[in-house]
C-alpha cells in the first residue's frame, strides 16, 4: 500500500502543478539538448572495429609501415570500348595530372604515368609509359602491348581486354576533421564530371575505400532526411486513428521530440560520435517512446469514457501503469545496453543512445505527458466499462479455444525454430549498400570489368636489414606469388618481385630470357638503387618496401566473395605459409578480412550480452510480479519470437551478417513490453479484483488489448521504415526486428493467455 500511496501522491502532485512540471522539463531538455552541437559524424569504415580488434591492429601496423592503401579509384569507360586511342589516353593522362590536386592525395597511379623501364646500352631508362598520347598508331600499339603484358597494370589499372582503365589516387587523411572524406568525395566527383564534360562519351565510375567511407556518411544522412520524416508521419497518423484525440497526439509528438533531442544531447556531452548505425537512434527512440505514452493515454481515455473526471482519470492511469511502464522501459533499456557486448563500437553507441532515450521517454511519460494532458482539453464519448467489442470477441475466442491454441501455437513455434540452423554467418561489406548507391554501382562495375576492391595485404619480414635483396628471400616471396596466382579467387598481385624481374631483363639488353629474379644479392641491390633514383617524386617504392628494406608488402586482389569464403581463403593462405614460409614473420590484413572476422566474433559476444540481459530481465519480472512462476512464464513469449523470426529468416534469406547479429539483444527488451503489460493486468484482475483466470483474461484484453495493438503497430511500422534504408546493416536489422515484434504480438494475444490459464489451473 505504501508504494501505491507514493504513486498516487506523485500523480496528484503532477496534475496539481502542471505548469511547474512543464517549466522544469523544458529547462532540463534544453540543458541536455545543448550537447547536440558537440555531436560529430565519424564516417571512417574503421569505426566498426574496436581498438582491441586484432585484424584492425594488424592492418594499422601494415599501413604505418608502408604507404596507406585508402584510395579513390577512377574507373574510365570509353564509349568505343578501347582505352588505347589518343583521345582516351589523353583523358587518362589529364585525369592523372589533375588527381594530384585532390585533397590529401599522396600518390597517383595510372597506365599513362606507369614507370616503364627499358635498356639503352648500359643505361636504364625510366619514364612514363605515355608521354604524349598524340602519337602514331604504331606507337599506340607498342603502348598497348606493354600495358597488356605488364603484371603491375593488368587487372589493376587496365582491364585485360583493354576496354576499361583506372586511375588510383592514394589518400592520406590527417584525421583532424570528420569532413575530410566528404571533402575528398566532393572533389573527386567534380573532377570526374569535368573529365566527362571535356571528353564526351567517357564515363567515369568512382570507387575505392575513401568513397566507401563517404558512402557510409551519405547513407546515414539520406536515411535521416527520408526515413525520420516518414516515421513521424506514420506515428502521428496511427496515434490519431487509434487514440481519436488530437491533443493526445500532439502531446505524444512533443514528448518524442524531447526524448530524441535529450538523448542525442547527452551523447554529445559524452563525446560520442554518430555513425551510419548509431545515426538511426532517433528513429528507434521515436518508436520506443510511443509505447509508454499509448498505455497511459489509452487508460486515461478509457477512464474518461466510463465517467471519470480528467484529472482523476490521469491519476488512475498513472497509478495502474506506473509499474508496468517503468518495468518495460527498464527491460527495453537493458536489452539495448546488452549491445555493449558488441565488437563493433557503432552498435555499442546505438544501444547506449537508445537506452538513454528510452529511460528519458519514461521519465517524460510520467511527468511531462500527464502535465500536458492536464492543461490541454480532451473530449471523449461516455461508454460502458470494458466496452471494447473487438477485444471482447478475441478474448472469448481465445478462452474458448485455449487448448487448441496452446498446442497449435506451440507446434508452429517449434517447427519455425527448427529452421534456425538453416542460417549461416555470412557478410559482404560492399553489399552493405544497395544497388541504388553510387559507390555500389561503381564497385560492381569494377568487379565485373577490371580487378576489384577485395584485397589481402601481406607484410613479409626478411631476416635482416636489406634482406629484400636476398635471392632466397625473393624466391620465397615469388613462390607465394605463384601460388596465389593459381588460386581461383585471385585476380591480381602487386609485388616488388615483378619489378626485379623486369629490371633484370632490362639490364640484359631487354632479353626475355632474363625475365627472372637476380641470382646475386649485390646485383639485386644495385638494380633497386638504380630504379629508385630514377623514379619521380610521389612514385617511390615506399608502398612496397619498408625504410630499412627488411620487409616487403604484397597485395593480392581477389574477386568479390562472402565473409565465409574470405575466411576459407585466409585459412588456406595461413596453411601454405606455415608449410613454405615458416622462417619469416608474415602479417595478413585488409578491410575485407576485418569485416569478415567481425560478424562471427560479434554474434558470439552478442549471445553473451543477450544471455546476461535475459538473466537480469528474468529477475526483474520475478520481483515485479512477486512470483517465480509468472516470471518464468513471461520468458516464453519473450524468447520464442526471436527464435521464430530467425527461423523465418532461415527460409527467406539465411545469411546473418553484422546487422542481424544484434537483433536478439535489441528485441529481447522490446518484446517484453507487451508481455509485462498483459501479465500486469491479468495479475491485477486475479489479485485485486479476485477474478477467475478466464475473467482475468477478459479484463486484460479489454484494458490493455488496444494499447498492445497500437504500440505494436507503431513499433512494426517504425522498424519497417528502417528496412527501407539503402544501408543493409540498418535495413536488415529493421526488417528482422519488425518480424520479431509482429510475432511477439501474435504470441502475446494467442499463446500467452492460454498459457496463463493453463498454469493457473495447474
Amino acid at each position: 500500500m505504501k508504494k501505491g500511496h507514493l504513486i498516487l501522491n506523485f500523480s496528484k502532485f503532477v496534475t496539481a502543478h502542471p505548469w511547474w512540471i512543464l517549466l522544469l522539463v523544458i529547462i532540463a531538455v534544453l540543458s541536455m539538448g545543448a550537447g547536440v552541437v558537440k555531436l560529430e559524424f565519424d564516417n571512417d569504415y574503421r569505426v566498426y572495429f574496436s581498438k582491441e580488434n586484432p585484424q584492425l591492429q594488424a592492418f594499422n601496423a601494415i599501413q604505418n609501415t608502408y604507404n596507406k592503401s585508402d584510395s579513390v579509384l577512377f574507373v574510365l569507360q570509353p564509349e568505343d570500348g578501347n582505352i588505347f586511342t589518343s583521345k582516351t589516353l589523353q583523358a587518362i593522362q589529364t585525369l592523372t595530372e589533375k588527381s594530384w590536386q585532390l585533397p590529401y592525395s599522396s600518390r597517383v597511379d595510372s597506365v599513362t604515368n606507369f614507370q616503364h623501364t627499358q635498356a639503352n646500352g648500359d643505361d636504364l631508362l625510366v619514364a612514363d609509359l605515355v608521354v604524349d598520347p598524340f602519337v602514331s598508331a604504331a606507337e599506340i600499339e607498342k603502348i598497348k602491348q606493354v600495358a597488356l603484358h605488364e603484371p603491375y597494370l593488368v587487372n589493376r589499372l587496365v582491364a585485360k581486354q583493354g576496354h576499361v582503365a583506372g586511375v588510383n589516387v592514394i589518400i592520406q587523411l590527417p584525421g583532424e576533421s570528420p569532413n575530410e572524406v566528404m571533402e575528398v568525395a566532393m572533389s573527386a566527383r567534380e573532377l570526374s564530371a569535368e573529365i566527362e564534360a571535356q571528353f564526351p562519351g567517357m564515363k567515369v565510375h568512382l570507387t575505392g575505400m575513401a568513397m566507401m567511407s563517404n558512402a557510409f556518411n551519405e547513407s546515414a544522412m539520406n536515411d535521416n532526411k527520408l526515413l525520420v520524416p516518414i516515421m513521424y508521419m506514420i506515428v502521428t497518423l496511427t496515434l490519431l486513428l487509434c487514440l481519436r484525440s488530437f491533443t493526445a497526439t500532439i502531446a505524444v509528438v512533443v514528448l518524442i521530440v524531447f526524448s530524441v533531442i535529450s538523448a542525442l544531447g547527452i551523447a554529445g556531452w559524452l563525446d560520442l560520435s554518430l555513425t551510419p548505425t548509431s545515426a538511426i537512434a532517433p528513429t528507434i527512440i521515436l518508436t520506443m517512446a510511443v509505447a509508454d505514452c499509448v498505455h497511459l493515454l489509452v487508460t486515461q481515455l478509457h477512464n474518461m469514457r466510463i465517467g471519470h473526471e480528467k484529472k482523476q482519470a490521469i491519476q488512475e492511469s498513472l497509478r495502474i501503469n506506473f509499474q508496468p511502464i517503468f518495468l518495460t522501459s527498464l527491460t527495453t533499456a537493458i536489452g539495448f545496453l546488452s549491445m555493449n557486448f558488441s565488437d563493433a563500437p557503432p552498435f555499442r553507441d546505438l544501444g547506449n543512445i537508445v537506452a538513454m532515450g528510452v529511460m528519458l521517454a519514461w521519465l517524460l511519460s510520467i511527468t511531462f505527458l500527464p502535465a500536458m494532458m492536464t492543461i490541454l482539453p480532451a473530449k471523449v464519448k461516455l461508454k460502458d466499462d470494458l466496452d471494447n467489442s473487438g477485444m471482447k470477441h478475441i478474448a472469448e475466442w481465445v478462452i474458448r479455444y485455449r487448448k487448441p491454441l496452446l498446442i497449435v501455437n506451440g507446434i508452429i513455434a517449434l517447427v519455425m525454430m527448427s529452421f534456425v540452423p538453416k542460417n549461416q554467418l555470412n557478410d559482404e561489406f560492399v553489399k552493405y549498400f544497395d544497388q541504388t548507391t553510387e559507390f555500389r554501382q561503381a564497385t560492381d562495375f569494377l568487379n565485373n570489368n577490371m580487378g576489384g576492391m577485395y584485397t589481402i595485404e601481406f607484410s613479409i619480414h626478411a631476416l635482416e636489414k636489406g634482406g629484400v635483396n636476398e635471392p632466397k628471400f625473393l624466391q620465397d616471396v615469388q613462390g607465394l606469388i605463384d601460388w596465389l596466382l593459381i588460386q581461383p579467387e585471385t585476380i591480381h598481385t602487386n609485388t616488388l618481385t615483378d619489378i626485379f624481374k623486369r629490371l633484370n631483363k632490362n639490364m640484359h639488353g631487354d632479353d626475355d630470357e632474363w625475365y627472372r629474379l637476380p641470382a646475386e644479392r649485390e646485383l639485386a641491390a644495385q638494380y633497386l638503387l638504380m630504379y629508385e633514383m630514377s623514379l619521380p617524386y610521389g612514385l617511390d617504392l615506399n608502398d612496397q618496401i619498408n625504410i630499412d628494406k627488411s620487409g616487403i608488402r604484397v597485395i593480392a586482389t581477389l574477386e568479390s566473395m562472402s565473409s565465409n569464403s574470405m575466411l576459407a581463403v585466409e585459412d588456406r593462405i595461413k596453411q601454405w605459409l606455415a608449410l613454405n614460409m615458416s622462417e619469416y614473420e608474415v602479417e595478413l590484413a585488409s578491410p575485407i578480412l576485418m569485416f569478415s572476422h567481425i560478424g562471427s566474433r560479434n554474434i558470439i559476444r552478442m549471445v553473451m550480452g543477450s544471455g546476461l540481459a535475459l538473466i537480469l530481465i528474468s529477475f526483474l519480472l520475478m520481483i515485479a510480479f512477486k512470483s517465480i512462476k509468472l516470471g518464468l512464464i513471461s520468458l516464453i513469449p519473450n524468447l520464442v519470437p526471436a527464435g521464430i523470426a530467425f527461423g523465418i529468416w532461415g527460409l527467406i534469406d539465411g545469411q546473418i551478417g553484422l546487422g542481424l547479429s544484434v537483433v536478439t539483444g535489441m528485441t529481447l527488451g522490446i518484446v517484453v513490453d507487451d508481455t509485462v503489460h498483459f501479465i500486469s493486468k491479468y495479475r491485477h484482475a486475479r489479485i485485486e479484483k479476485a477474478m477467475s483466470s478466464q475473467d482475468a483474461v477478459r479484463y486484460a484484453f479489454a484494458t490493455v488489448g488496444v494499447a498492445l495493438w497500437i504500440t505494436s503497430a507503431v513499433l512494426v511500422g517504425g522498424f519497417m521504415i528502417l528496412s527501407l534504408s539503402h544501408f543493409l546493416l540498418n535495413s536488415q536489422m529493421g526488417l528482422m526486428t519488425a518480424i520479431t515484434i509482429a510475432v511477439a504480438l501474435v504470441l502475446d494475444l494467442l499463446f500467452l493467455p492460454p498459457l496463463l490459464m493453463y498454469m493457473d489451473k495447474k
